[in-house]
């Protein structure tokens, strides 16, 4: 179990492959209800439910799921997750026509998305808007991975929930450029994001940054 600040838990136990952990988070809401930020790849239900278990959880609290963006990683078990929970599902307006495979996502990384079951997206979101999650949760339109990504801000919390706009395995980057669909858009986004004041990031790929982040990205943005 893994609570990284109040109110908030980054998802551990779920892996892509042996080795490669990816980490959706969970927040906690004042009465009790529970938000999730991205679900997994295909077959990865249970390990939700495993972790909501040891965390004195639910699935039925989980009242909200927000979508970063459109890759299997972060919507293969939105569907599952959406019929054991009944939450509502949020992602910004341009990803929400690929979330129902309306049109199927065409860009990279190329996969056959028939797999993965389309959901139509409940709330569509567009940059500036606010999610009634950790006093404020602003939604910040990144594009360049997928033309729909977003980050999440809390101000409270001086948090940025950050999706893939940034990789952090055997090194902190950008996302990479064989599963983004323009590097240079992406990189355009980092140093918009930058320009928040956050203390913590909270990342998909890789260990998250608590405590002095925002210099983390200054310092790679300086060299993109």
């Amino acid at each position: 179990m893994s609570r990284v600040l109040p109110k908030i838990h980054l998802v551990d136990g779920i892996e892509l492959a042996p080795g490669r952990p990816i980490t959706p988070t969970l927040i906690e809401d004042p009465r009790g209800s529970l938000t999730l930020v991205d679900a997994g790849e295909v077959g990865t239900v249970g390990k939700f439910g495993e972790y909501l278990h040891h965390a004195g959880f639910t699935f039925k609290q989980v009242k909200r799921i927000i979508i970063t963006h459109t890759h299997p990683d972060h919507i293969g078990d939105l569907k599952a997750l959406v019929r054991e929970t009944g939450a509502k599902t949020y992602s910004h307006w341009t990803e929400a026509p690929y979330i129902a495979q309306k049109p199927p996502y065409d860009g990279p990384p190329k996969i056959d998305y028939s797999r993965i079951e389309p959901v139509e997206v409940d709330v569509k979101l567009n940059d500036g808007d606010s999610i009634p999650v950790l006093g404020g949760l602003e939604v910040i339109h990144t594009p360049g991975h997928t033309p729909g990504h977003i980050c999440l801000y809390s101000k409270r919390f001086r948090t940025l929930i950050a999706g893939d706009l940034f990789f952090n395995r055997e090194k902190f980057e950008l996302c990479t450029p064989s599963v983004t669909l323009h590097t240079p858009t992406a990189a355009i986004s980092a140093k918009r994001v930058a320009q928040v004041s956050f203390d913590n990031l909270l990342l998909y790929h890789g260990p998250s940054f608590i405590g002095d982040a925002r210099a983390k990205v200054q310092e790679l943005v300086r060299k993109l």
